[in-house]
């Protein structure tokens, strides 16, 4: 106990130390307190303040934020509304789309619509009421087009039915010139097989062309343009209906109900008018009617796939002959004029070559011909039995009229076009006088016609010649005129004097091709008065023949060295060329087809002037090759030619890089060209 008050008593003077060191501190932090006290107070009374204004401010925003809560819920209302817009959207531009095209009359594009609606949008969209309202209107819409395009074939067939007259008539006077055209060539290739057996392919090929060129000149003189049955005739309608059918699955209704109306309208076709004996125009209108009916049925069988079948067709056919020789056999009976017998026999071949070039078997109506023959010779009898030894006057007449247009007339002429010194000027007038004078046979014909009182539509009457005589002098001075304005031109080139070694060129075209220019446009000024067509022939082929004279110039094989400069001097010439022919010298001409004379010309210079090798030998052999005209032969001709005056020009090449550069490109280019002139020889 006594070791534990002295514990104690140490204890408590340790506390009473620790106390007295820390008394003051104490008191200090007691000061320190109560100052702070009134600190604490403010701080608590600002706390307070600050708190209730904090409050009040948290108001508004409390108020913003439940704003912003439902801003956030429209928001989200607004994306799903547009979600479910975006995707009605496509629905509704389709069914609009499908509403434009039923008001644009584009009804099987409509019926495709339907099929995208129907497969594709509508089961996107199906819950909504609109879509069901859509997809309720749909077998509407398709009764109405099936409606409104049997509509139009109705209106088609009844417009058609009107039309047979134009269609058939073109479609006979198309086979008429064909067989016309095909004979006078048959004849002209026989007299020249038979007089000069002697004569190459390459020969006869080249006059047959010639023969062509002037039949196809005498045609556009003489006849109108023949129209094809597309052109008179809109089968639109048709395709249009035959598509709609088809999508809607009930193709076998159409073709049912079209057969069925063309076959009543064929027995329409097919009854004559009941004067028809009467006039040859009752017989034409006849034929034309069934020849138009068989020529469309004949086109719809290619451009549709079952509509109307062969088997359909012949069957037509057969009925329609059966029907056609009767009516042919009665009427005919009742015809006492031999004349209209004889274009009643022409008439009826003419539609029998017309529908046979459209396969139709015609020779039942041959056999026909035979009868109407034995009929024209006795009606021919009968008329001419008091007329027969009263035409000599006039067969003497005409013959003598026939012998001084051919032998007089037309030797005088051909023997002045012939004369070796008569001047273009000259021709021209000869071509003009020749038109004239052949224009002036008719009154000729019918002055004979007055004197003799025999109608030149007497059967045995002499035709004069005087068209094809003067036809032919016209002919023979426009080829003097072509031959002519060539020598011209050779007499102009061969006043060209080049400086084939010339460093630089001149910087002016020459003066031997402006006289030739000059002298071309005053000549084309006097052929105005010449017909569009040979006025034109002559341009292109003097346009044609200087240019070639010009591509001789360049390749003649005594021309050794050619320099860039005198390239160069030769460009300005073409260039001048060129701007001729883009000057329209002579009316008439389509677009740049005058300058393309010169096109072989303009390539060749333009890949020596450029010196665009790489992509001549790239794209050779391409048809959309920008040098297709140049001949690698014509080329490495030219390039030998320069590669010449380059060696003599440039002495000391060897020590220059740039030169031993270009020479080595040149023989690059060379060795290239002669690989391809030799593939081009092995090739042949």
């Amino acid at each position: 106990m006594e070791k534990l008050d002295n514990c104690i008593r140490n204890h408590d003077k340790e506390i009473e130390k620790m106390c007295n060191f820390h008394h003051q501190g104490f008191v200090d932090a007691i000061t320190e307190l109560l100052k702070v006290r009134t600190d604490a107070e403010k701080l608590k009374v600002q706390v307070t303040d600050t708190n209730r204004r904090f409050q009040d401010a948290g108001k508004e925003v409390v108020v913003q934020t439940e704003d912003i809560i439902r801003c956030r819920i429209q928001q989200r209302n607004i994306t799903t509304v547009v979600e479910k817009l975006q995707l009605c959207l496509p629905v509704l531009e389709m069914y609009t789309k499908l509403k434009e095209q039923m008001s644009a009359k584009r009804y099987y594009s409509a019926l495709k619509t339907m099929e995208q609606l129907e497969n594709v949008y509508f089961p996107r969209v199906s819950q909504y009421r609109f879509c069901q309202l859509m997809i309720e209107n749909l077998p509407k819409l398709r009764e109405d087009i099936k409606e409104i395009s049997m509509s139009d074939l109705k209106d088609f067939l009844e417009s058609i039915r009107k039309h047979s007259n134009k269609i058939g008539e073109a479609a006979m006077k198309q086979a008429q010139q064909q067989k016309t055209f095909s004979v006078a060539l048959q004849k002209q290739n026989n007299v020249k097989f038979g007089r000069h057996m002697y004569i190459n392919d390459r020969i006869t090929e080249e006059r047959n062309e010639i023969v062509l060129k002037h039949t196809f000149e005498e045609e556009d003189e003489n006849e109108e343009e023949v129209l094809t049955v597309q052109e008179l005739v809109d089968f639109s309608p048709v395709y249009r209906c035959l598509h709609i059918y088809s999508a809607l699955g009930d193709e076998e209704t159409f073709e049912n109900y079209y057969r069925k109306q063309r076959k009543k309208q064929a027995r329409l076709v097919l009854q004559p008018q009941s004067n028809m004996h009467e006039t040859v125009d009752g017989y034409r209108r006849y034929f034309t009617q069934i020849v138009g009916f068989f020529v469309v049925e004949d086109h719809i069988l290619h451009v549709t796939q079952g509509l109307v079948t062969r088997a359909y067709t012949d069957e037509l056919w057969n009925m329609a002959l059966s029907k056609i020789i009767a009516v042919l056999r009665a009427h005919s009976s009742y015809c006492t004029d031999p004349d209209l017998v004889l274009e009643l026999k022409n008439l009826i071949v003419i539609f029998a070559d017309t529908l046979q070039g459209y396969g139709f078997p015609v020779n039942r109506l041959f056999d026909l011909l035979f009868e109407i023959r034995d009929q024209y010779n006795e009606t021919l009898l009968k008329k001419w039995a008091t007329v027969f030894s009263s035409t000599e006057i006039d067969d003497m007449l005409r013959k003598s009229t026939n012998l001084l247009l051919t032998r007089t007339l037309n030797s005088c002429l051909l023997n002045l076009i012939r004369k070796p010194h008569i001047g273009l000027t000259e021709l021209v007038q000869i071509i003009i006088n020749t038109t004239h004078l052949e224009q002036a046979c008719k009154y000729l014909e019918d002055f004979i016609t007055n004197i003799t009182n025999i109608s030149q539509e007497t059967v045995h009457t002499t035709r004069l010649y005087g068209l094809s005589t003067f036809k032919d002098a016209r002919h023979a001075a426009e080829g003097e005129i072509y031959t002519k304005l060539n020598q011209k031109i050779d007499e102009f080139v061969q006043l060209a004097d080049y400086d084939w070694t010339m460093s630089e060129p001149d910087g002016r075209a020459s003066g031997y091709l402006m006289d030739l220019i000059n002298f071309l446009r005053s000549i084309f000024q006097v052929f105005t008065h010449l017909p569009g067509k040979v006025a034109q022939t002559a341009c292109m082929s003097a346009c044609q023949h200087l240019s070639t004279s010009l591509m001789q110039m360049l390749l003649d094989s005594e021309l050794k060295q050619i320099s860039m400069g005198a390239i160069q001097q030769f460009n300005l010439d073409v260039i001048q060329c060129e701007l001729f022919a883009s000057s329209e010298p002579v009316p008439g001409f389509q677009g740049d087809t005058l300058q393309l004379a010169f096109i072989d010309l303009r390539q060749l210079l333009d890949l020596f002037m450029v010196w665009d090798w790489s992509t001549y030998l790239a794209d050779y052999g391409q048809p959309a090759s920008k040098y297709l005209r140049v001949n690698p032969n014509t080329a490495l001709t030219l390039l030998e030619k320069m590669k010449d005056t380059s060696k003599k020009n440039n002495i000391f090449a060897q020590f220059r890089k740039n030169d031993r550069d270009k020479q080595k490109l040149i023989e690059t280019v060379m060795k290239q060209l002669r690989s391809l002139v030799n593939g081009m020889s092995q090739h042949t």
